[in-house]
């Protein structure tokens, strides 16, 4: 086992360093943010520090498909040149010696080409033959094939003579749509088991209740988890805010006209498979009752690429507006970010860093999301 600390910038140059050095077989163990040694590291922005490791023998092992297909072009160069020069033989032809020279003096220098580029990337097995730098980037961030093919593809029409590198962060930035908008009267939050969703809403309450000294109420609807319901209620207590739970469709309507004189009513709702057509349908007649333009789908940011779209498609039928996204504190990269945002193809309005309630939430800009895309910041 080989275990290397590494310091650097951002995660996306910590993570190229250490793919260059022990390979894409590495994992991360930790990371934290640190400064410089010394009396000027004292006052000198902090940097980051990952620790990674790897197996000897899954680093030897892990040889680049393109090493591997270079070496066997070379080789079946060759072996194409000798069949070549047994054709001319047989037909009696003959070069001139000075030709056949100058042949395979040039022959020579190309195999010692290849030979040297050969040794080059065996020496380095994470090389990806083919790929330019910024497809690299995007792909340690975690993007998905169909997002880095948008953002290259955006980046090759652009035709002023700027760097890649600025290209690629406003293209991203476009990329990213926030929702600024002040909460309605009445907001849903919905998504799957897991994500955290009552946490969230609590985050939402407080930040509201206490930060904006705004009048709260809080409903949930989400009868199946007993500890959730008394989440919600222990912290509806502390915050002074009224707190009911609706079983029925009429508690619904009564409960919200007797929250009616709150400034924002937050709405805690069951965890439902998204590929339950039924369980989203019995959803959808609780949301229909409180008539809201205010739906946010929630999704945690360590979700799997493939989940994201089944996720964002199976809850389309409740008209979601916007997209909160949990648990940024529990990844070190981010390109999830925005395959969810493009799956889903609405603004994100939050964003949760942590457990901490109600400190744990914020809106992020455009801008601050897409640095955390590209690797160039790091929720700690």
């Amino acid at each position: 086992m080989v275990i290397k600390k590494y310091r650097a910038n951002n995660m996306n140059e910590a993570i190229t360093r250490i793919k260059y050095e022990l390979g894409s077989e590495a994992v991360i163990i930790s990371q934290r943010k640190v400064r410089k040694k010394g009396i000027v590291g004292f006052f000198s922005k902090k940097i980051l520090e990952v620790t990674a490791a790897v197996d000897n023998k899954k680093r030897e092992e892990n040889m680049n498909y393109g090493v591997r297909t270079l070496k066997k072009i070379v080789d079946n160069g060759l072996k194409n040149n000798q069949q070549e020069d047994k054709k001319k033989d047989a037909v009696g032809g003959a070069y001139e010696s000075s030709l056949v020279n100058k042949n395979n003096d040039e022959l020579i220098k190309e195999v010692q080409q290849m030979k040297g580029m050969l040794t080059k990337m065996m020496n380095n097995p994470c090389v990806n033959v083919g790929k330019s730098e910024l497809q690299v980037k995007l792909e340690n961030s975690d993007l998905n094939e169909k997002v880095i093919k948008k953002i290259l593809g955006n980046i090759n029409i652009m035709e002023d003579d700027r760097k890649d590198e600025e290209k690629l962060k406003e293209v991203v930035q476009n990329m990213v749509k926030v929702d600024n908008r002040k909460l309605s009267h009445a907001v849903v939050l919905i998504g799957p088991t897991g994500v955290g969703k009552t946490t969230t809403i609590a985050k939402l309450a407080g930040r509201m209740a206490l930060v904006e000294k705004r009048k709260i109420g809080l409903i949930t609807i989400d009868t199946y988890r007993i500890g959730a319901v008394e989440q919600l209620r222990t912290y509806a207590d502390i915050m002074n805010i009224p707190f009911k739970v609706v079983f029925t469709m009429k508690d619904m309507e009564k409960t919200l006209r007797e929250m009616d004189s709150c400034d924002t009513i937050l709405i805690d709702t069951t965890g439902r498979n998204s590929k339950n057509k039924m369980q989203i349908s019995e959803l959808r007649a609780f949301i229909d009752k409180v008539r809201t333009d205010n739906i946010h789908l929630v999704i945690s940011c360590t979700t799997k690429n493939k989940d994201i779209d089944a996720i964002v498609e199976g809850y389309k039928q409740l008209n979601y507006s916007d997209v909160i996204i949990t648990k940024l504190d529990e990844t070190c990269t981010y390109g999830s970010v925005l395959n969810i945002l493009q799956a889903a193809k609405k603004p994100i309005s939050f964003v949760t860093t942590g457990q901490n309630v109600p400190e744990d939430i914020k809106s992020m800009s455009s801008e601050e999301l897409a640095k955390l895309v590209l690797g160039e910041d790091i929720i700690c």
